[in-house]
């Protein structure tokens, strides 16, 4: 959200503005509502099914809380539309194109959804819990990720672009908040929202711009029809924040970022922050290309690229084994 006292773009769960230290204001629609009322009511709409135990948190379209499968007893997500989208027909259908959307993709690197359901006024979608935490959660904690870290969560995110796209899939909102991590450190891309399938395409037919400004790619920004390489764009924005631990543009509303995605070249990674290693800048800038066919082309040639990165770089075995695994996993024998 922008600081309502300088503008500055922060995360959504900052307490005070990275730029000024002015306080944020709380979600709107955490103020608006009573959790309690709302777990009340999602504990009626799913029965014994789910045991509800607690709200996580909330983003723009929908509240997510911690839940246990009674039968399985299996520690899951449960994500619940907020009450105000679900009576909005069109967001009700994104929602329930994120469930279809995520559902037919089977990848390592791609959290499943588990279920769905629509019910005394409650839409919601249940996911694998991921103790890991978001890539957005490191970026608070810590401001700044080792790049070698970076690098090879975005190898994993990148693969897994790979498997969507060639599916006719295109994610459209990669950010650090949607890149989760299991136990073991392995990184998962979430929340399919907006996503777009070929055969699917009236949501995005209207020339809107849908995603999330700092992450649009320039053809995006201009509501223009876009494919994977516009992905792949965002995971560029996604790699130079975590990095240097701000986004390539900022500014003081949607439209002054989406305006510098079209028209200004970033800042090299590098260059704002001299420990970024030149190779790993040079991958980062690639991404961020204005024109789609100066990028990588996709999400394998991306991951190639941060693997041979990585091949060169003084970093650990599990490091550079967590990138290797997840491009051999979608390798097709010749």
């Amino acid at each position: 959200m922008f600081c309502p006292a300088c503008g500055t773009w922060n995360r959504a769960s900052a307490a005070a503005c990275a730029r000024c230290a002015a306080a944020m204001p709380d979600d709107v629609e955490r103020a608006g509502e009573r959790p309690d009322d709302e777990i009340t009511r999602l504990r009626s709409a799913l029965g014994a099914r789910y045991r509800v135990l607690r709200r996580l948190g909330g983003g723009g379209m929908a509240s997510v809380y911690m839940a246990e499968h009674s039968a399985l007893e299996r520690s899951v997500v449960i994500k619940v539309l907020h009450a105000h989208l679900s009576r909005d027909p069109e967001m009700l259908e994104r929602f329930r194109r994120e469930a279809r959307a995520a559902s037919a993709l089977v990848h390592p690197h791609i959290c499943p959804v588990l279920d769905f359901g629509e019910g005394e006024g409650i839409v919601w979608t249940t996911m694998p819990f991921l103790a890991g935490g978001s890539l957005a959660d490191q970026l608070v904690r810590d401001r700044t990720v080792n790049p070698d870290v970076a690098a090879a969560a975005a190898a994993q995110v990148a693969t897994a672009l790979d498997y969507a796209h060639r599916r006719g899939i295109v994610h459209r909102d990669i950010k650090p908040d949607n890149v989760l991590f299991d136990d073991d450190g392995h990184a998962l891309l979430t929340d399919f929202g907006i996503a777009t399938a070929r055969a699917d395409s009236r949501l995005t037919a209207s020339g809107r711009a849908m995603g999330t400004p700092h992450y649009m790619s320039p053809e995006q920004a201009m509501g223009r029809l876009v494919d994977g390489r516009s992905d792949l764009y965002a995971v560029g924005v996604l790699l130079y924040e975590v990095l240097v631990g701000l986004p390539p543009f900022d500014g003081a509303d949607a439209f002054s970022v989406g305006y510098k995605q079209v028209h200004e070249r970033p800042v090299p990674p590098e260059t704002v922050n001299s420990r970024v290693p030149a190779d790993l800048s040079a991958i980062v800038m690639c991404c961020l290309e204005k024109a789609p066919a100066d990028r990588y082309q996709t999400g394998n040639q991306l991951a190639d690229a941060l693997l041979s990165y990585l091949a060169h770089a003084d970093t650990t075995p599990d490091i550079r084994r967590s990138a290797q695994v997840a491009r051999l996993a979608i390798t097709t024998p010749q």
